[in-house]
């Protein structure tokens, strides 16, 4: 499919005007930062497309007609532990059946697996296992690197690391700089969850809450390290800690710029302690991408995370205000436990293809978003 061309403001204006956005579309427009009371109509405007339209003309000022991905792996290297978040799917009990731990050696084959393949980015997290020493974390990170080492470690969520200087009885400073000598190139986004402290007793008293995870996210970019962020919805949520949710990321992103993409997660329910709840339908997945492109004007990128969305909800998601799919992934299983039925990996080709049957001009990049190759566009 031949590539579009970009949206021009004149449509826009006219559909949010008759969707009653048009104030809010004037400042997108201007370069204004929305406020509280239009994040709260973003969320309870009934015009999605109009919405969408909106993201999708600020994500076009900022990526133009180009739609991001990379070939990685992951690697969920434990899934032993102590938090037992009620969402979750994926924790397991030492001792309880399907409970493991990855040797460094174990996680170094794995990554050997696919040395014939091209990938620049290996994404590591997992559960919380009391048991592993400080040493481990480093052999971990030392020896994907000694099996692949042009390979990009993005590796441990906030909570892990909080896990990490734990047991490492050291400044998170030092424990960053240990890390980054081992070969931790950045960091995954997870566990943010919703930071509001109602949910945060709620489901995932054990883990630790929005303001200690802002911080060891201020701690890595202060380290040099770039990171993700994500919001994690559909549970038992309020538009109102949604929004306040972003907004904390916003004001971090202000005062360190270390934020390269932002990730909405949708709940699965499947397998959970909290699976009478409905799942988040492909509306409700959008509004998501859509109102986080408007809200998080500081924040470079905003993906459509193909493994948790769906395929097709990803590819329309380009259209939303997204403008990156993520990878190839290759063996997730923290949300195939909850139930996930996208495959396991997509072949780069299969996501240029997604990306190009949705207009966009797909771009391979590496973990810093730098390219490594630009398809050429299609014409007729």
């Amino acid at each position: 499919m031949p590539l579009r061309s970009l949206v021009p403001r004149e449509r826009v204006e006219a559909v949010a005007a008759r969707a009653g956005l048009g104030a809010i579309a004037a400042k997108v427009f201007d370069g204004a930062r929305l406020d509280l009371a239009d994040a709260r109509t973003l969320y309870a405007t009934p015009h999605l497309h109009a919405l969408g339209a909106i993201a999708n003309w600020r994500r076009e000022q900022l990526h133009g007609d180009r739609a991001y991905f990379n070939v990685n792996q992951h690697i969920n290297y434990t899934n032993i532990c102590n938090k037992l978040c009620r969402f979750c799917a994926f924790q397991r009990l030492p001792g309880q059946q399907g409970a493991y731990v990855f040797s460094p050696a174990e996680a170094a084959a794995r990554i050997r697996q696919y040395l014939g393949q091209p990938v620049t980015e290996v994404h590591m997290v997992a559960g919380i296992d009391p048991k592993l020493p400080y040493s481990y974390y480093l052999d971990l990170v030392r020896a994907v690197k000694e099996a692949r080492p042009s390979i990009h470690v993005k590796a441990f969520t906030m909570v892990e690391i909080e896990q990490i200087v734990k047991v490492a009885k050291k400044p998170i400073e030092d424990v960053f700089a240990d890390l980054k000598e081992a070969g931790l190139g950045s960091l995954p986004g997870g566990g943010a969850e919703i930071f509001a402290e109602r949910v945060h007793r709620l489901l995932f008293p054990l883990k630790i809450g929005g303001a200690r995870w802002l911080e060891i996210a201020r701690a890595a970019h202060r380290s040099g390290l770039r990171t993700n962020c994500t919001m994690l919805y559909g549970h038992i949520e309020t538009p109102e800690e949604k929004i306040d949710h972003l907004f904390r990321l916003r004001a971090l992103q202000d005062e360190t710029g270390g934020f390269q993409a932002f990730i909405a997660l949708t709940f699965h329910p499947d397998n959970t302690d909290i699976e009478e709840l409905p799942a988040p339908t492909s509306v409700d997945d959008l509004r998501e991408i859509a109102v986080a492109r408007l809200l998080l004007d500081n924040i470079p990128h905003v993906k459509a995370y193909w493994i948790q969305l769906g395929v097709a909800t990803a590819q329309l998601a380009l259209d939303y205000g997204a403008d990156d799919l993520d990878g190839t992934v290759k063996e997730e299983r923290i949300y195939h436990d909850a139930g996930a039925q996208t495959p396991q990996e997509l072949g780069r080709e299969d996501l240029v293809e997604l990306i190009e049957g949705a207009g966009r001009r797909p771009v391979e990049r590496d973990t810093l978003y730098r390219v490594v190759r630009e398809e050429p566009v299609r014409v007729g």
